[in-house]
């Protein structure tokens, strides 16, 4: 039978096949009943095999369409639809009614491109804004993965299949079959692997796996068989995100290996806790990442390279700088082709590395005094270590370091006898003329950042030591220079009602601006359509927030006399979205015709979301 000519349930007319899964196709579709499009997803016929299936399925259904969130795909209805075959047997076709949106999935974007660093955020964001809606309706989702989360037209996020999982799951089908739609393997938790009970935070360590697939362009782990996957999600450590892709910072390493702890408890414990640290690495700042002594790694990691700790003050003029960032891209390469051991740049870093999870104790260091030795042809003498992991080893890398970055104000390598230097007054400079000012006094120059709320972003704050002070030549000044305000991440307010969109931006340490309305086809009536800023940007501190809500109405154009194509067309653009059936007068005796000759629906601000009949000239 041909699909564009099915009706389901008496109602729901199947269009065209948009989708397909392990697990059921997905067809637009019209419910007949209400005159409005909708997404009709039929599973597969084996799914209902199970009696208790359809109670659990219809079950879950009604818990996923009391959730009405603007992140969150519409469930309207579901069942079991009963059909006996040609031969007399019984057939279940479970069937799901959803809202129809217009988009890609996230799974195809990631195939055909890399996302930008602002894309990632802004989807990360709006998958866990869905599972705090849901967690909060007490809605586990079990399957957040690329296939279930929609980027619509307009670039929101919308996640569906709610539910779904936990239907399947709990009904008695083979463990074979659950394998391909309770969670694809890649994104399993730890917890879903061991088949324990699951959490909100399975959700959220899901959402880790996405947003590390994201950042990276693949997943945390991968094999040959869902069963090998499954035990790395058990057992092994992921590689930080920026050793395969050098732009992820730090900050960003430690939001992802914060949610991909193989303890719950150490993962982040909510939706909004694993949002705001990532609204905080946005503006640099880390989240303290966990070591799950418990679950130490069974396989060699890749090697790491982890950039110098923020304590480590280099001095810009360092004459090995250039020379040891080759070294750095050059080993990083090598961590992308192949599995070796873990590499240490500073000693500072070890604890870094024990932060995030790594046993710095069999690990491989690299100092920098080791790298100029090699640099200048000298051997390494017998007091010092290449490859150590001792504590005393690292004490005494740690020594050189210290040495090597001139040893606070203490030591001075090069600096002769040359008299004292007063350091000069660079306070509100710019970090260029601080920078040429200090260094044509024969100083080096250590560059610090600092939230300012007054002082403007690159401007000079303060020096240490400070401006007047006698020193060495050559001696280290650290400039403290304005990073500007505390960066935010902009919340998204869409769909919000003014007072759940105001109480957001308070606690978002922002302020309330200008209320505008405007229409809109899709945005129901005094919900929010957008704001400005938009959504999911960084922006200062206590900006001020401007809110454009929607006044639920559109303004339906005059159709008359124009071509049925081009009258449907202007119907159902974005900016008036309405469904167009067609009639020709019941007086008619011959055929209907093309143009259109009357509008059930007068030209001029009208409700959005309605049917429009259009009634067609006729043709003797």
């Amino acid at each position: 039978m041909n699909e564009g000519n099915r009706v389901i349930a008496g109602r729901y007319e199947l269009g065209a096949l948009i989708g397909r899964g392990g697990m059921a196709e997905v067809y637009s579709g019209i419910d007949t009943r209400l005159g409005r499009t909708v997404a009709v997803k039929l599973l597969k016929a084996d799914l209902a095999a199970d009696s208790t299936f359809e109670i659990r399925f219809r079950q879950e259904a009604q818990a996923s369409a009391r959730m009405a969130h603007p992140t969150i795909v519409r469930v309207y209805d579901a069942g079991d639809e009963v059909s006996v075959d040609q031969n007399g047997v019984e057939r279940h076709l479970p069937y799901i009614v959803m809202e129809l949106v217009r988009g890609e999935v996230l799974r195809d974007i990631l195939r055909s491109r890399k996302l930008t660093q602002q894309e990632t955020i802004a989807y990360t964001t709006g998958v866990l804004t869905a599972l705090e809606f849901s967690h909060a309706a007490g809605v586990i989702h079990r399957d957040i993965k690329p296939a279930n989360v929609m980027i619509t037209e307009s670039n929101a996020v919308k996640v569906m299949d709610f539910g779904i999982a936990r239907a399947v799951s709990d009904s008695s089908a083979t463990l074979a079959h659950t394998n391909g739609i309770v969670g694809t393997a890649q994104y399993f938790s730890p917890e879903q692997a061991r088949g324990e009970t699951v959490d909100l935070r399975t959700d959220l360590y899901s959402t880790g796996v996405l947003l590390y697939e994201m950042l990276s362009g693949k997943p945390p782990f991968t094999g040959d068989t869902a069963v090998s996957v499954a035990y790395q999600h058990v057992s092994e450590s992921p590689i930080p995100p920026s050793v395969i892709n050098s732009s992820v910072s730090l900050a960003l390493d430690s939001v992802v290996l914060k949610a991909l702890a193989k303890d719950r408890a150490a993962r982040f414990q909510t939706a909004a806790d694993f949002r705001a640290a990532l609204a905080r690495a946005v503006s640099g700042i880390a989240t303290p990442a966990y070591q799950d002594e418990a679950q130490p790694p069974t396989a060699p990691m890749a090697p790491v390279i982890v950039e110098p700790a923020p304590t480590v003050n280099i001095p810009e003029q360092d004459p090995f700088e250039t020379l040891l960032a080759e070294v750095r891209e050059e080993t990083a390469e090598a961590v992308r082709a192949e599995p070796v051991t873990t590499v240490i740049d500073e000693d500072e870093d070890t604890e870094l590395l024990s932060q995030l999870g790594f046993e710095t104790g069999k690990t491989q260091v690299v100092t920098r005094a080791a790298r100029k030795r090699k640099l200048r042809g000298e051997k390494p003498s017998t007091g010092l270590f290449w490859g150590i992991g001792s504590g005393a080893g690292v004490f005494v890398v740690g020594m050189v370091i210290w040495l090597i970055l001139g040893g606070g104000a203490l030591l001075n390598f090069g600096g002769g006898s040359g008299g004292k230097i007063q350091v000069a007054y660079v306070v509100g400079k710019t970090y260029e003329e601080a920078y040429t000012t200090l260094t044509n006094q024969k100083l080096l120059v250590d560059k610090q950042l600092q939230r300012s709320d007054n002082i403007p972003m690159g401007i000079v704050i303060s020096t240490d030591p400070p401006a007047g002070q006698q020193v060495g030549m050559k001696t280290t000044i650290t400039v403290f220079v304005s990073a500007g305000k505390e960066q935010i991440l902009m919340p998204d307010l869409t769909g919000l009602t003014e007072q759940e969109a105001t109480l957001k931006i308070t606690e978002a340490k922002l302020f309330l601006g200008t209320i505008t309305r405007a229409d809109s086809a899709t945005i129901a009536q005094n919900l929010i359509i957008s704001s400005d800023p938009a959504a999911n940007t960084s922006i200062p501190a206590g900006s001020t927030i401007n809110l454009v809500i929607s006044t639920g109405s559109v303004i339906v154009p005059n159709v008359v006399n124009l071509d049925k194509i081009d009258a449907i067309a202007q119907l159902t653009s974005a900016s008036v979205g309405y469904l167009v059936t067609t009639q020709v007068d019941s007086s008619c005796l011959g055929t209907a015709g093309t143009t259109v000759i009357a509008q059930s629906i007068q030209p001029g601000i009208q409700p959005q979301q309605q049917t429009i009949i259009l009634t067609l000239q006729c043709v003797n």
